[in-house]
């Protein structure tokens, strides 16, 4: 996994943000997992961008820590850091953004990153979470199961 803090130059590429829901799915090979492999396949093409907010990445390690184990966890970092995503470090301005779309939507702390990373990189988040139902206003929201 590449780590930017952000975007060198803009392209007409389309970006991605992928939320804990979307690469679980990939990991745990559930419905919206072929979604996810082909934009992998894209994006090591060079024909996309896949971004990964480092709080959703903690989001997704806590989650296969707790249901499965450190060392699944660990090994999971691993397999997500080889992947073509950008993982992008939630510096203070995405904080901010973050904070305001929490106190202003019914959305998770972690969820609110990734609203505010794609709202940034006016990119589409892709997702299976109910819960960027409350931000669709925000951001485009690409739907991997029905919802």
């Amino acid at each position: 996994m590449k780590n930017i803090a952000r975007s060198a130059s803009v392209t007409s590429k389309p970006v991605f943000v992928l939320d804990s829901f979307a690469l679980l799915a990939y990991l745990n090979g559930e419905p919206g997992q072929e979604r996810i492999v082909d934009l992998l396949t894209q994006a090591q093409a060079g024909k996309c961008r896949l971004l990964l907010c480092t709080i959703n990445l903690g989001e997704i390690l806590y989650t296969v820590e707790r249901r499965r184990g450190l060392s699944k966890a660990q090994q999971t970092q691993a397999l997500i850091e080889s992947l073509p995503i950008e993982e992008v470090p939630a510096d203070r301005s995405l904080v901010l953004d973050a904070a305001h779309i929490k106190a202003s939507h019914p959305i998770s702390y972690a969820d609110a990153f990734a609203t505010a990373l794609a709202a940034r990189e006016s990119a589409t988040v892709l997702t299976g979470d109910p819960e960027f139902e409350n931000v669709k206003e925000l951001v485009t929201v690409e739907w991997l199961t029905a919802h």
